[in-house]
Parts: C-alpha cells; sequence; structure tokens
C-alpha cells in the first residue's frame, strides 16, 4: 500500500486523515474481539464502546494539533455550536459500524473527512480489521489502497444490486414499485458507499435522518468514482450544518440513482 507521502495526488489534508486513520485503526484494534467495556447511548442512540471513546479521543488531539484552525465535529463528541461559525472542519466517526465491532465482524471503519465551506475536501475510509484503506480528494480522483477506483455504470437499477437494510424495501418507501434488485447490507454506512465507489455495487440507500459523520467521508469517496449522491429527495448534501444531519441517502451510478430517485419519491 503506498505511504502517505506516495498518494497518487499528494495533498497535505489528505496524508495527515490517512496517517491519523491507520493509528487510530490499529488503537481500535486493540481492543477488537477483547471483550471492551459496553453501554448504551442516552435517547435510544445505540451502543458505544471504551474503543469509541478511545479512538474518538485519540483522533480529536491528533488531528486537532496538526490542524489547531479545524472545527471538530465527531459522534463521540459533544457538539460545540463554534464549528459552525469555522470554513473547515474535521468530521469524523471514530468506529463507524460499533454494533459490528462489538460482534466482532470485520465491516466497521474509521471514517474521517475534512469539509470545507459546506463541502467535503478530503476523506478516508479505513477498515482495521480488513487494512482496507479508501480515500478521495475533491476533484482530482478516489482510490482504494493507491489503485483509482470507478463506480458502476449501470445505466438503471432494476436487475443490479443494492446496498440497503431489509426495512428500506417496505412498499411505504417505494411509490412508484419497490425496485427488483438483489439486496445486500454492510454495517457500516461509510463502507457502504465506499463500496459505491469501487463499482462492487450499483447503489445504495438509506432513508432515516443520516448523521454527516456517518456519510462525510463514504460521500467523496463514491462521488470521486463517478456515482451520483443525493439525499433522499434529490437534494445537494451540505455538511457541517447546525442539525449535522441529512434525510437519508441514496447514491449510485447516474442511471441507478435516477431511477431510485423516481421510484422513492
Amino acid at each position: 500500500m503506498p505511504a502517505a507521502d506516495h498518494l497518487p495526488v499528494p495533498d497535505a489534508d489528505l496524508a495527515l486523515l490517512i496517517d491519523a486513520a491507520r493509528d487510530a485503526g490499529a488503537l481500535a484494534r486493540s481492543y477488537f474481539r477483547q471483550s471492551p467495556r459496553q453501554w448504551d447511548k442516552p435517547g435510544k442512540g445505540g451502543p458505544v464502546t471504551e474503543a469509541d471513546l478511545a479512538t474518538d479521543s485519540f483522533l480529536r488531539e491528533t488531528l486537532t494539533a496538526a490542524r489547531p484552525q479545524y472545527g471538530w465535529l465527531s459522534e463521540e463528541t459533544p457538539d460545540d455550536a463554534a464549528r459552525l461559525a469555522c470554513e473547515t472542519v474535521f468530521i469524523v466517526d471514530p468506529i463507524d459500524g460499533t454494533r459490528a465491532f462489538i460482534e466482532g465482524e470485520t465491516a466497521w471503519s474509521v471514517s474521517l473527512a475534512i469539509a470545507r465551506m459546506g463541502e467535503i475536501a478530503a476523506a478516508v475510509v479505513f477498515l482495521p480489521a480488513l487494512d482496507r484503506l479508501f480515500t478521495a480528494l475533491r476533484g482530482s480522483g478516489a482510490w482504494r489502497d493507491g489503485t483509482p477506483l470507478a463506480a458502476s455504470s449501470r445505466d438503471r437499477a432494476a436487475g443490479g444490486t443494492l446496498l440497503a437494510n431489509r426495512w428500506s424495501m417496505g412498499e411505504t418507501y417505494w411509490p412508484g414499485g419497490v425496485p427488483a434488485v438483489k439486496r445486500e447490507f454492510r454495517p457500516s454506512l461509510a463502507y457502504r458507499l465506499a463500496l459505491i465507489g469501487e463499482g462492487r455495487y450499483d447503489a445504495m440507500v438509506t432513508f432515516r435522518d443520516t448523521w454527516e459523520w456517518d456519510i462525510a467521508a463514504g460521500t467523496l469517496i463514491a462521488v470521486e468514482a463517478g456515482a451520483t449522491v443525493t439525499d433522499r429527495h434529490g437534494g445537494t448534501l451540505r455538511f457541517n450544518t447546525p442539525r449535522a444531519q441529512a434525510p437519508g441517502i441514496i447514491a449510485g451510478s447516474p442511471g441507478a440513482h435516477a431511477e431510485l430517485l423516481a421510484r422513492h419519491r
């Protein structure tokens, strides 16, 4: 794999994210399958483990020390509205796919992004248990382990592959008819989007309000690989917003995305 100083497109911010993701991944992996302490977040916020918190603390210290002028938005850090005044912001999910992490599955990721003026400028999705690194730089492309990515070129969703959870295929979400697709699932939203960028699947959907830290890095990876990514209504995704949420997401080849959006509406 290319070291951070041998990126296909040299960029200091992307190199910083890569180094931080690898180090954070090593820290998270030290807790993996070691029965880390865990508890439930208030308000049905889902599970969290000591690994999530340790990794978040490491990333915040490392990244903000390197870029003290950048704001900070992370799943495991209490939100600070001061980030809204920052032109550039780190958007971080220290362990995306915590349930998978707890269950000893390998498809969890460290998801790191830098947003500038509401758009993602640099992104990394790293799967420590698989040693798999996805990266992207706005306007320059997306890569897996240094190899350029290309999203699916399929011209329609029907007959293709779709990453989605089971309830997303309910008829109530598809007034235009449930698409005839082969459905699969991965627990990490960031990884799902990276897989769209890799072209291993034609599209992905999630219809719940979605936290920015779950989708920021993966969105850029998918877009730079040639996919179309919008919210569930077809709107442009913006980042570092006051609510830090998007109204769901649809991503895929342009043709598959268009069909899914039309059926969903």
